[in-house]
Protein backbone atom coordinates (compact mmCIF):
# COMPACT_ATOMS: atom_id res chain seq x y z
CA UNK A 1 0.00 0.00 0.00
CA UNK A 2 1.25 3.48 -1.42
CA UNK A 3 2.33 5.83 1.89
CA UNK A 4 1.55 9.10 -0.34
CA UNK A 5 -0.81 11.64 0.48
CA UNK A 6 -4.27 11.67 -1.45
CA UNK A 7 -3.17 8.98 -3.87
CA UNK A 8 -6.31 9.25 -6.04
CA UNK A 9 -6.05 13.06 -6.39
CA UNK A 10 -1.82 12.24 -7.64
CA UNK A 11 -3.09 9.92 -10.11
CA UNK A 12 -4.85 12.40 -11.92
CA UNK A 13 -2.35 14.71 -11.63
CA UNK A 14 0.29 12.52 -12.93
CA UNK A 15 -2.50 11.02 -15.80
CA UNK A 16 -2.73 14.61 -17.29
CA UNK A 17 1.36 15.99 -16.64
CA UNK A 18 3.23 12.97 -17.46
CA UNK A 19 3.88 10.25 -19.98
CA UNK A 20 3.98 8.02 -17.07
CA UNK A 21 2.19 4.10 -17.91
CA UNK A 22 -0.71 2.96 -15.77
CA UNK A 23 1.58 0.41 -14.26
CA UNK A 24 3.91 2.66 -13.17
CA UNK A 25 1.16 5.30 -11.98
CA UNK A 26 -0.89 2.25 -9.96
CA UNK A 27 2.07 1.18 -8.51
CA UNK A 28 3.57 4.91 -7.38
CA UNK A 29 -0.50 5.08 -5.95
CA UNK A 30 -1.30 2.09 -4.58
CA UNK A 31 -3.58 1.65 -7.06
CA UNK A 32 -5.14 -0.78 -9.41
CA UNK A 33 -3.55 -0.15 -13.08
CA UNK A 34 -7.57 -0.59 -14.50
CA UNK A 35 -8.27 2.49 -11.66
CA UNK A 36 -5.60 4.79 -13.12
CA UNK A 37 -6.92 3.90 -16.97
CA UNK A 38 -10.84 4.79 -15.31
CA UNK A 39 -8.93 7.99 -14.50
CA UNK A 40 -7.56 8.79 -17.63
CA UNK A 41 -10.72 7.45 -19.10
CA UNK A 42 -12.97 10.14 -17.31
CA UNK A 43 -14.56 6.93 -15.54
CA UNK A 44 -12.98 7.66 -12.24
CA UNK A 45 -12.15 10.22 -9.56
CA UNK A 46 -13.91 12.83 -12.39
CA UNK A 47 -13.86 15.36 -9.48
CA UNK A 48 -10.98 15.00 -7.94
CA UNK A 49 -8.27 17.67 -8.87
CA UNK A 50 -4.82 16.70 -9.34
CA UNK A 51 -2.12 16.80 -6.88
CA UNK A 52 1.52 17.52 -7.79
CA UNK A 53 3.46 15.29 -5.95
CA UNK A 54 6.38 17.02 -6.45
CA UNK A 55 5.52 20.54 -5.27
CA UNK A 56 4.30 18.74 -2.77
CA UNK A 57 7.42 16.92 -1.94
CA UNK A 58 6.10 13.40 -2.32
CA UNK A 59 8.66 12.55 -5.47
CA UNK A 60 11.86 14.09 -6.93
CA UNK A 61 11.85 15.55 -10.07
CA UNK A 62 14.65 13.28 -11.12
CA UNK A 63 12.54 10.15 -10.15
CA UNK A 64 9.70 11.49 -12.39
CA UNK A 65 12.38 12.11 -15.15
CA UNK A 66 14.06 9.18 -15.04
CA UNK A 67 10.49 6.78 -14.74
CA UNK A 68 9.25 8.85 -17.87
CA UNK A 69 12.50 7.66 -19.67
CA UNK A 70 12.12 4.68 -18.60
CA UNK A 71 8.62 2.48 -18.74
CA UNK A 72 9.70 -0.20 -16.36
CA UNK A 73 11.63 1.72 -13.88
CA UNK A 74 9.34 1.98 -10.90
CA UNK A 75 8.86 5.56 -8.82
CA UNK A 76 10.01 5.90 -5.32
CA UNK A 77 8.11 8.13 -3.27
CA UNK A 78 10.48 10.73 -0.57
CA UNK A 79 9.28 9.37 2.78
CA UNK A 80 7.09 11.95 3.93
CA UNK A 81 6.80 12.51 7.60
CA UNK A 82 3.23 14.00 7.43
CA UNK A 83 2.16 10.57 6.24
CA UNK A 84 4.14 8.78 9.13
CA UNK A 85 2.04 10.99 11.98
CA UNK A 86 -1.44 10.40 9.75
CA UNK A 87 -0.63 6.20 10.59
CA UNK A 88 -2.78 4.52 12.57
CA UNK A 89 -1.21 3.67 15.83
CA UNK A 90 -3.89 1.12 16.85
CA UNK A 91 -2.02 -1.97 16.73
CA UNK A 92 -3.52 -5.34 14.74
CA UNK A 93 -6.31 -7.08 16.26
CA UNK A 94 -5.12 -10.08 18.60
CA UNK A 95 -4.74 -13.49 16.87
CA UNK A 96 -4.91 -16.39 18.56
CA UNK A 97 -3.95 -20.04 17.47
CA UNK A 98 -6.50 -22.09 16.65
CA UNK A 99 -5.33 -24.89 18.82
CA UNK A 100 -5.52 -22.10 21.59
CA UNK A 101 -9.22 -20.97 20.97
CA UNK A 102 -11.16 -23.31 22.92
CA UNK A 103 -8.98 -22.08 26.05
CA UNK A 104 -10.60 -18.74 25.76
CA UNK A 105 -13.89 -19.86 27.52
CA UNK A 106 -11.91 -21.13 30.71
CA UNK A 107 -10.22 -18.08 30.74
CA UNK A 108 -13.34 -15.79 30.40
CA UNK A 109 -14.96 -17.78 33.41
CA UNK A 110 -11.73 -16.72 35.00
CA UNK A 111 -12.17 -13.38 34.96
CA UNK A 112 -16.26 -13.97 35.53
CA UNK A 113 -15.06 -15.18 39.01
CA UNK A 114 -12.06 -13.42 39.99
CA UNK A 115 -12.03 -9.84 38.34
CA UNK A 116 -15.58 -8.83 37.66
CA UNK A 117 -14.47 -5.52 37.92
CA UNK A 118 -12.94 -5.85 34.26
CA UNK A 119 -15.78 -4.93 31.64
CA UNK A 120 -16.50 -6.92 28.62
CA UNK A 121 -14.42 -4.76 26.03
CA UNK A 122 -11.38 -4.99 28.08
CA UNK A 123 -12.09 -8.66 28.33
CA UNK A 124 -13.18 -9.14 24.40
CA UNK A 125 -9.70 -7.07 23.28
CA UNK A 126 -7.57 -8.83 25.77
CA UNK A 127 -8.30 -12.44 25.11
CA UNK A 128 -9.60 -12.05 21.17
CA UNK A 129 -13.04 -13.09 21.77
CA UNK A 130 -16.90 -11.24 21.00
CA UNK A 131 -18.97 -9.70 23.74
CA UNK A 132 -21.50 -12.22 23.17
CA UNK A 133 -19.46 -15.70 23.41
CA UNK A 134 -18.56 -13.68 27.10
CA UNK A 135 -22.08 -13.58 28.00
CA UNK A 136 -23.03 -16.67 26.56
CA UNK A 137 -20.23 -17.64 29.52
CA UNK A 138 -21.73 -15.68 32.58
CA UNK A 139 -25.09 -16.96 31.72
CA UNK A 140 -23.74 -20.26 31.41
CA UNK A 141 -25.92 -20.67 27.68
CA UNK A 142 -22.45 -21.78 25.86
CA UNK A 143 -22.70 -24.43 23.85
CA UNK A 144 -19.68 -26.04 25.91
CA UNK A 145 -20.81 -24.54 29.65
CA UNK A 146 -20.34 -28.28 31.34
CA UNK A 147 -16.64 -28.66 30.08
CA UNK A 148 -15.90 -25.06 31.11
CA UNK A 149 -13.55 -24.37 33.81
CA UNK A 150 -11.90 -20.87 35.38
CA UNK A 151 -8.52 -21.32 34.19
CA UNK A 152 -5.72 -18.16 34.28
CA UNK A 153 -5.32 -16.72 30.86
CA UNK A 154 -1.40 -16.53 31.61
CA UNK A 155 -1.57 -20.03 32.30
CA UNK A 156 -3.30 -20.76 29.08
CA UNK A 157 -0.50 -19.04 26.58
CA UNK A 158 -3.07 -16.81 26.20
CA UNK A 159 -1.80 -13.43 27.61
CA UNK A 160 1.82 -12.39 28.98
CA UNK A 161 1.14 -11.57 33.25
CA UNK A 162 1.96 -7.81 31.79
CA UNK A 163 -0.63 -7.52 30.17
CA UNK A 164 -3.16 -9.32 32.74
CA UNK A 165 -1.72 -6.90 35.37
CA UNK A 166 -2.35 -3.62 33.23
CA UNK A 167 -5.71 -4.87 32.33
CA UNK A 168 -6.70 -5.76 35.97
CA UNK A 169 -5.09 -2.47 37.73
CA UNK A 170 -6.84 -0.62 34.90
CA UNK A 171 -10.03 -2.21 35.85
CA UNK A 172 -9.53 -1.67 39.31
CA UNK A 173 -8.73 2.00 39.34
CA UNK A 174 -12.24 2.68 37.26
CA UNK A 175 -14.00 0.68 39.86
CA UNK A 176 -12.57 2.79 42.70
CA UNK A 177 -13.28 6.26 41.00
CA UNK A 178 -16.89 5.13 40.46
CA UNK A 179 -17.52 3.92 44.01
CA UNK A 180 -15.91 7.03 44.89
CA UNK A 181 -18.05 9.22 42.61
CA UNK A 182 -21.37 7.60 43.46
CA UNK A 183 -20.72 7.92 47.20
CA UNK A 184 -19.73 4.37 47.85
CA UNK A 185 -17.32 2.01 49.19
CA UNK A 186 -15.74 5.00 51.24
CA UNK A 187 -14.61 4.50 54.61
CA UNK A 188 -16.53 7.80 56.78
CA UNK A 189 -14.36 8.64 59.52
CA UNK A 190 -14.73 7.78 62.58
CA UNK A 191 -15.73 10.43 65.07
CA UNK A 192 -14.14 11.35 67.90
CA UNK A 193 -15.36 10.73 71.43
CA UNK A 194 -15.04 13.85 73.44
CA UNK A 195 -15.34 12.85 77.38
CA UNK A 196 -17.81 14.31 79.18
CA UNK A 197 -16.99 17.14 81.47
CA UNK A 198 -16.58 15.82 84.61
CA UNK A 199 -19.19 18.15 87.54
CA UNK A 200 -18.75 17.05 90.66
CA UNK A 201 -21.47 15.96 92.20
CA UNK A 202 -23.72 18.17 94.71
CA UNK A 203 -23.97 17.48 98.36
CA UNK A 204 -27.21 17.21 99.47
CA UNK A 205 -27.99 18.96 102.47
CA UNK A 206 -30.37 17.79 105.14
CA UNK A 207 -30.54 20.24 107.96
CA UNK A 208 -28.06 22.27 109.31
CA UNK A 209 -23.70 22.01 109.91
CA UNK A 210 -23.10 19.74 112.48
CA UNK A 211 -21.49 20.68 115.59
CA UNK A 212 -19.00 19.81 117.94
CA UNK A 213 -21.24 19.78 120.49
CA UNK A 214 -23.60 17.98 119.09
CA UNK A 215 -21.64 14.83 118.00
CA UNK A 216 -19.52 14.58 121.35
CA UNK A 217 -22.07 16.08 123.74
CA UNK A 218 -21.21 19.20 126.22
CA UNK A 219 -19.33 18.96 129.04
CA UNK A 220 -20.84 19.55 132.25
Amino acid sequence: MSDILMPKATAVWLVDNTSLSFEQIADFCGLHPLEVRGIADGDVARDIRGVDPVTGGQLAREELDKAQADPNYRLKAIVSRHAELLKSAKPAPKYTPVSRRQDRPDAIAWFVRNHPEVTDAQIAKLLGTTKSTIESVRNRTHWNTANIKPVDPVTLGLVGQLALDEIVRKAADKKAKDDAKNGGGTILPVAEEIEPEFVPEAREVRGAEPTADSVFGTKE
